[in-house]
């Protein structure tokens, strides 16, 4: 082929990538011996069916039920999709694992077909979400994402989930299991409502405002508690869900946001509510559980290491994201440790020998 002839089909293998990457319909279109393919726009074939996984014969037969919860959004389906699949491939018992999800979507825009295509045995279980119970309750914060009524859906859990989950494990869609989430979920609670890793060298004053501060009466809500100041990040919890609905917690929590929306008196979205009413009450375990903050600061987002010792969760809490970091070809060292997980597709129009 001539120089100029070369020079005309890579002008119009230009003008059809653009042509596929503008318009679904078209999947594929032939330049002389390539082919150029263009992936389907649906999100079900947008990643990667993930393999099997099997019980091991130390797994209980019928009360080895694990039950986990995650909220389920597209703009963090390809998060939620690694943390499934890093769940099921660390843990003995994949076969004993239920998830429940929860999605503002009525239609929930193919995003859990999306999860059973890629997961084809998961015992899946998808819950409507209304934003509108929450939308009115919601202060702004100090990121555009922590305001998204899904952000709150936590609060709603005990009351979205069926009567014979008694026991329910909350990950963030920004985390993968490095260990067998059993040992997190069967921890003992010890009578408490809720389990996480508990920190107490963090900056607590920093989550609330001058004028809760200076509120004595509301800020006597910590008096008297165990360890009123030490901190816990919801993105990671153990939660014993008829203890929740018994005591009443989603309304004690729903009071905290109400009298933000009078006075503001916090920062950061759905976790200073959940520390008004819990800081101090919870069980605490260890830190393995929730290595968290790997998404950078929640203003500029740069980059973190890991916290010393072991780990078991890895936590992308934080501005920055794993998948956004990688694709955008400025990814943080910590990111390389969730990228294994990762079932996406390239998205890309791929040139091939016809």
């Amino acid at each position: 082929m001539s120089s100029s002839n070369c020079g005309i089909v890579a002008i119009a293998i230009f003008i059809i990538v653009i042509i596929l990457g503008a318009g679904h319909a078209v999947t594929g279109a032939r330049v002389g011996a390539m082919m150029i393919r263009q992936p389907s726009s649906s999100l079900a074939h947008m990643f990667r069916e993930a393999p099997a996984f099997w019980n091991g014969p130390e797994c209980a037969a019928d009360d080895g039920r694990v039950d986990i919860a995650m909220t389920l959004d597209a703009n963090y389906l390809r998060g939620t999709m690694a943390a499934v699949l890093s769940i099921l491939q660390h843990t003995a018992c994949p076969e004993s694992m239920v998830f429940h999800f929860l999605t503002t979507d009525a239609d929930d825009r193919g995003l859990a077909a999306a999860l059973r295509a890629s997961f084809p045995s998961l015992d899946l279980r998808v819950y409507r979400f209304d934003p509108s119970r929450v939308r009115d309750r919601i202060s702004r914060s100090v990121r555009q994402e922590l305001d998204q009524p899904l952000n709150y859906a936590r609060v709603y859990l005990a009351d979205t989930l069926p009567a014979d989950v008694r026991r329910v494990t909350y990950l963030d869609s920004d985390v993968v299991v490095v260990d067998d989430i059993r040992a997190l979920a069967s921890v003992d609670l010890a009578g408490h409502v809720l389990a996480a890793p508990e920190y107490c060298h963090a900056n607590f004053s920093s989550y609330f405002t001058d004028a809760f501060w200076s509120h004595l009466e509301l800020n006597g809500t910590f008096r008297g508690r165990r360890r009123p100041c030490c901190y816990f990040n919801t993105g990671v919890m153990v939660m014993d869900v008829v203890k929740w609905r018994a005591g009443g917690y989603t309304r004690r929590v729903e009071e905290w946001m109400a009298v933000q929306k009078r006075r503001r008196i916090y920062h950061l979205g759905s976790l200073p509510p959940f520390l008004l009413v819990f800081a101090g009450h919870i069980r605490a375990v260890d830190h393995r559980w929730n290595q968290h903050g790997l998404g950078g600061d929640n203003v500029e987002g740069r980059c973190r290491g890991l916290h010393p010792g072991p780990i078991s969760l890895l936590h992308w809490s934080g501005k920055g994201k794993p998948w956004l970091r990688l694709d955008a070809r400025r990814p943080c060292s910590v990111d390389y440790l969730w990228a294994p997980y990762d079932l996406y597709r390239y998205s890309s129009p791929v040139i091939e020998e016809w």
